[in-house]
């Protein structure tokens, strides 16, 4: 299976700003058929993109932005929103401006149209693949899995640690791995990614009783308050009254209990602030994943997830 990644992952590499360094270049990357990636400048009236190309101007014409947006399936919204940003295109032919310039005729949507039949449509769940963070809503967070197609990973799938919201994990532009869950009949992909983050006993290990550690607390209850020790790792502490949703702690662990994964904690103290997030540890590091479990073995209870049972068109 051919790969392909976001936007964002291509403008960088050598044989792209090679591409775009003169129009000798360009001419080249037209007759080879040459996928590319550059920044939008502009988006006109008439909802075409503008695109700088170094060596020369490009113009994406609305209906050769994006997959759907010749149908009215995908929202002008979608070219209006690349602007300053990459977007991957290839040359379909070169003309004159309305000034006499020789600018270079490009289509976002031949790159998507590519990368939906090469790549989209092979991918099986399980699969672990690139992305990138592109906006989140309370639901979940969509992510680019490849020139600019998007998918959703619900917020369920986000760990297994509740969260109040997507954005206590990402940020718009973060780059990722995550695990396609499934795909449907329009090659509509769902991701997961709690899977990537270790299971219970890997979690725990960096954890003994007696230790003060940090947190982050997620959630308050009458019977405890919740709260985030990892990413696929929280504990239960005893209700302590002005603690609130979102501050950091220092907690006590009083015990570990994988027979019910349960770890039990003591706030020492609350407080907001303000730490920069820390990157993601993956567990998983592999291509493909066709089980995980995340409950340990000495527990009743299994929390899994076997991906071939998913859907897959």
């Amino acid at each position: 299976m051919k790969q392909y990644y976001p936007e964002t992952f291509l403008i960088s590499t050598e044989e792209n700003r090679l591409l775009l360094s003169s129009k000798a270049t360009l001419k080249d990357a037209w007759y080879n058929g040459k996928t590319l990636e550059a920044r939008a400048v502009m988006c006109d009236k008439d909802h075409n993109l503008h695109v700088d190309l170094g060596a020369m101007r490009g113009l994406v014409a609305r209906e050769e932005a994006a997959i759907g947006i010749e149908d009215g399936s995908v929202r002008d919204i979608a070219i209006i929103s690349r602007v300053n940003k990459p977007v991957v295109c290839k040359i379909l032919g070169f003309a004159p401006d309305a000034n006499g310039e020789t600018i270079a005729l490009l289509s976002r949507r031949a790159v998507q149209e590519e990368c939906m039949r090469d790549y989209v449509r092979q991918l099986q769940p399980g699969d672990v693949i690139d992305a990138v963070v592109t906006h989140m809503e309370p639901f979940g967070v969509f992510c680019d899995i490849g020139c600019g197609i998007s998918a959703l990973m619900p917020i369920d799938a986000i760990s297994v640690s509740r969260i109040p919201h997507p954005s206590a994990r990402f940020r718009p532009g973060q780059r990722i791995k995550a695990v396609v869950r499934s795909r449907d009949v329009l090659d509509r992909v769902t991701l997961s990614y709690k899977e990537l983050l270790g299971t219970w006993a890997e979690n725990a290990a960096f954890f003994k009783p007696g230790e003060t550690v940090p947190g982050i607390v997620r959630s308050v209850e009458r019977y405890g308050i919740f709260v985030e020790l990892r990413e696929n790792l929280a504990g239960l502490a005893e209700y302590v009254p002005g603690v609130e949703p979102g501050q950091h702690a220092s907690v006590y662990i009083k015990s570990l209990i994988p027979e019910r994964m349960k770890i039990k904690l003591i706030i020492v103290d609350s407080f907001d602030a303000a730490y920069p997030a820390v990157p993601a540890h993956y567990f998983f590091t592999g291509s493909h994943m066709d089980r995980w479990v995340y409950s340990p073995d000495v527990c009743p209870k299994v929390i899994e997830t076997d991906f071939r049972q998913m859907v897959c068109a």
